[in-house]
């Protein structure tokens, strides 16, 4: 059975905040305003039940759990760019690699 997973845009959006330790330099890294972070942030927190940030009037802290995620999600976006740029590399060489399952 596949694996139910939020949206990508607020996975992005929650890596791109943990990563930069404020909603309004995520909502600048992408192109969004800041409230739509928040409302990204929020989504997910309600979809997976855990809250991920500690706001207060200065700061914005990662959870205990939301550290260890914002990790993996950092490593698995660093592989997904890696993907897409071997990709782009085997198609300027003319190339089309073909995967067959077994």
């Amino acid at each position: 059975m596949p694996r139910s997973l939020p949206p990508l845009n607020s996975l992005r959006t929650f890596e791109a905040a943990a990563r930069l330790g404020s909603f309004t330099k995520a909502a600048r890294e992408l192109n969004v305003t800041p409230a739509a972070v928040s409302h990204q942030i929020r989504g997910l927190e309600e979809y997976i039940g855990v809250t991920l940030f500690r706001r207060t009037t200065r700061s914005l802290v990662l959870t205990d759990q939301a550290t260890a995620a914002a990790e993996m999600l950092h490593e698995a976006f660093d592989r997904i760019g890696q993907s897409v740029e071997s990709l782009r590399s085997d198609g300027r060489s003319g190339r089309v690699a073909h995967s067959r399952s077994a």
